[in-house]
């Protein structure tokens, strides 16, 4: 069977009966071309097929209409929210988003930020994965702009947004202790990510602030954000001898399964023990039992990024200074924390 060859601007060009030059302003420029011309060749760019080659159109233009994402979990709704947030303000400057999950691990983040170089885009928005900023480095050779989520950067770094997490691990301590709690529990996620790190940092300032010893919180490190690690540090929870009244968690994913596993075993939650999540993700209140969350604008870190970038690369990219946007966490209280009896 014959391969069907590719239609080319040349092609409708020919069968339109116009100049290349025409077309191409039909498609790019449309206002200096008459109306009836417009119509004549789009019905043409129709019955043919023709789809123009955007890799091309990049060439000569000199940038990519494509702005990349590179986040920790797309498996976790915070980020599918910051997503959301950066491909609205994406769209409505006329660019797409191609979105990538390096699943936490630096490797991974190395290996799509080398695409990113390879595909030239416009720029990029990452939450990165890799505590010695070795990748972000290497991608800075590039020339490409970026904007870095989820965590301050330098000012050497470009652009970041973030919420204050040293300061929403402390909303959620001061919580627990103003309830009553003495006898703490933090699972903390993989000990490597800064926002884990931040995290710890603002529960003992808590602590400390309260006259409290650093002893009280007990740490128990997951290798990964997610429900089933949540599930396992539940279990090492029940397993322990003096067993907290209280356990925060580093985001909502860990603290739902903390809460499967409590639930399975038969602890109540909040009158055996009180659980405090962090992100506040859409599930956080539809949980058995609603989850008391620290609570992260994710919509707005990814509509705020991704404004950043733009501007970066927009018409006025020479009068654009790197900022650093961070944003205050608000706790909200739920069900599943209580004060002590």
């Amino acid at each position: 069977m014959r391969e069907r060859s590719t239609v080319g601007i040349k092609d409708v060009a020919r069968v339109a009966g116009v100049s290349v030059g025409t077309v191409s302003n039909v498609l790019n420029q449309p206002h200096r071309v008459s109306e009836a011309t417009r119509h004549h060749v789009r019905q043409v760019i129709a019955r043919l097929g023709y789809v123009r080659s955007e890799y091309a159109r990049q060439l000569r233009a000199g940038h990519s209409r494509i702005m990349a994402l590179l986040v920790l979990d797309m498996g976790n709704p915070f980020f599918v929210d910051i997503a959301r947030g950066a491909e609205r303000a994406a769209r409505d400057a006329g660019l797409g988003v191609m979105v990538c999950n390096s699943a936490q691990n630096p490797a991974e983040e190395a290996e799509y930020l080398s695409l990113f170089a390879e595909q030239r885009v416009r720029g990029a928005l990452i939450t990165p994965a890799d505590p010695s900023g070795a990748t972000l480095r290497d991608f800075r050779r590039h020339g490409i702009p970026y904007v870095v989520v989820d965590r301050v950067a330098g000012d050497e770094e470009g652009c970041s947004v973030a919420v204050d997490d040293v300061s929403g691990g402390a909303l959620a301590i001061r919580h627990l202790l103003t309830g009553g709690h003495r006898s703490l529990a933090f699972v903390s996620g993989p000990p490597h990510l800064r926002q884990v790190q931040d995290r710890r940092e603002g529960a003992l300032k808590a602590l400390a602030e309260a006259g409290l010893p650093a002893t009280l919180l007990r740490e128990l490190p997951t290798e990964r954000l997610d429900v089933a690690a949540g599930r396992d540090a539940g279990a090492r929870l029940l397993g322990l001898a003096d067993r907290p009244t209280a356990v925060f968690c580093a985001n909502d994913l860990l603290a739902l399964g903390v809460l499967q596993a409590l639930y399975t075993a038969g602890i109540r939650v909040p009158e055996d023990m009180s659980i405090v999540g962090y992100d506040d993700i859409e599930f956080a209140a539809a949980a058995t039992v609603p989850l008391t969350s620290v609570r992260q604008p994710a919509l707005t870190l990814g509509t705020i990024a991704a404004d950043l970038l733009l501007q970066e690369t927009g018409e006025r990219a020479s009068a654009h200074r790197h900022q650093h946007v961070v944003l205050r966490p608000e706790l909200v209280v739920r069900g599943s924390s209580r004060v002590v009896g």
